[in-house]
């Protein structure tokens, strides 16, 4: 078992590295030319510039039984089918039962703003508080206790 992060303007990267220090898990953060990232724990990759190119990178590496973090619905539902767990900076989990809904809902939006004639600016994400970071952690723990008992009975 491995964890992925698609660290780009990722929030949750320092609880990722701390629980998977906890539970000794090999942890890799992957990142764009534009974003410069340390680790005490995690191998840090850093991808070439271009539109999905960590993204790539991500799913070339993950294998079954992998956890993904990312907040793209797309790398999320390619983690997916290659037998990975994913989960969102929000502590929503990715599942097959949900990833459609989220790709057609993902796809109705960008259509909607398309159809707009003028320019709207978008109100950004409302701003982090540690009541996410703590949602994200609880969520993120329990995942990881389920990979690890499912790769346990599996392999």
């Amino acid at each position: 078992m491995h964890i992925y992060v698609d660290a780009d303007a990722c929030p949750v990267v320092g609880i990722v590295e701390k629980i998977a220090k906890e539970n000794e898990i090999p942890c890799t953060l992957l990142c764009d030319t534009n974003h410069i990232l340390r680790s005490e724990y995690a191998e840090v990759k850093i991808i070439g510039a271009g539109a999905d190119a960590v993204d790539y990178a991500l799913i070339n590496l993950c294998h079954k039984g992998d956890i993904v973090v990312s907040q793209d619905y797309g790398v999320a539902a390619m983690a997916l089918g290659k037998g990975a767990y994913a989960i969102h900076q929000s502590g929503k989990w990715y599942t097959n039962e949900n990833i459609d809904q989220m790709l057609m809902e993902r796809h109705m939006a960008k259509k909607a703003r398309m159809s707009k004639r003028q320019k709207t600016h978008l109100k950004g994400p409302s701003k982090r508080t540690e009541e996410d970071d703590k949602r994200f952690a609880d969520s993120f723990r329990r995942l990881v206790e389920k990979a690890k008992q499912e790769s346990s009975v599996c392999g």
